[in-house]
């Protein structure tokens, strides 16, 4: 299982690369996306050059042939740059272009297993499943993401399931329980799940012991 780092912030991408969390980037602004954008490229640019991760960076079009201008554009900034696309009509002749060309795709707006089917013969090599859109229309996020895998594994399609983005840590468990290879997560939920009120007991304790330890004669 994989973690990406859902954000815009260089400082942000080298705190959850040193502590190991960093397995790739996403940009989530939608200001920064396309290649049109100055401090779009800028930040792909300098993020290319430190880490040599992948980088999910969505395209700032909905037409078949801007997507295609947008997506060439982007994936020109790195090998490490993942151009991420709608899974709309207009977008799947033009991702089965893409991958042909060897531009890494991940599809968007994917939310059942027909869809993650469809995108991953269309070339896509990542289905992007957004558990607030899920959430918001009443469906289990779990039952989704195992029907995803499951259908993608029946299909012996090559396609990773990427979840985005949890807020707890019971959704956080659940969806790799339910089999997603990659968890797009958030730098500050990423630091609420190292948090549990008996770690905290624990530290109070372990420090409690210490203070208690005969002190050491000069």
């Amino acid at each position: 299982m994989n973690i990406f780092i859902e954000t815009v912030s260089i400082e942000e991408m080298r705190n959850a690369s040193a502590a190991g969390f960093a397995d790739g980037v996403v940009i989530s602004d939608a200001g920064f996306a396309g290649s049109a954008s100055d401090e779009g490229r800028e930040l792909l640019e300098a993020v290319a050059q430190e880490f040599a991760i992948p980088v999910c960076v969505a395209v700032a079009a909905i037409t078949g042939s801007d997507i295609y201008r947008e997506a060439r554009e982007l994936a020109k900034i790195s090998d490490h740059i993942i151009v991420q696309l709608p899974l709309v009509e207009d977008a799947i002749a033009t991702m089965h272009r893409l991958s042909l060309e060897g531009v890494g795709i991940c599809a968007d707006f994917v939310f059942n297993g027909a869809q993650a089917v469809l995108a991953a013969k269309a070339g896509a090599s990542i289905v992007r499943v957004s558990l607030d859109e899920l959430d918001a229309q009443g469906q289990t996020s779990t039952a989704a993401v195992t029907e995803i895998r499951s259908l993608l594994e029946a299909s012996d399609c090559e396609c990773d399931v990427m979840v985005a983005s949890p807020t707890t840590t019971t959704q956080f468990t659940e969806c790799i329980s339910a089999g997603a290879q990659i968890v797009c997560v958030q730098p500050r939920v990423l630091q609420s799940l190292l948090l549990h009120p008996l770690t905290d007991r624990g530290l109070d304790r372990f420090l409690s012991g210490l203070s208690k330890r005969p002190k050491q004669r000069d």
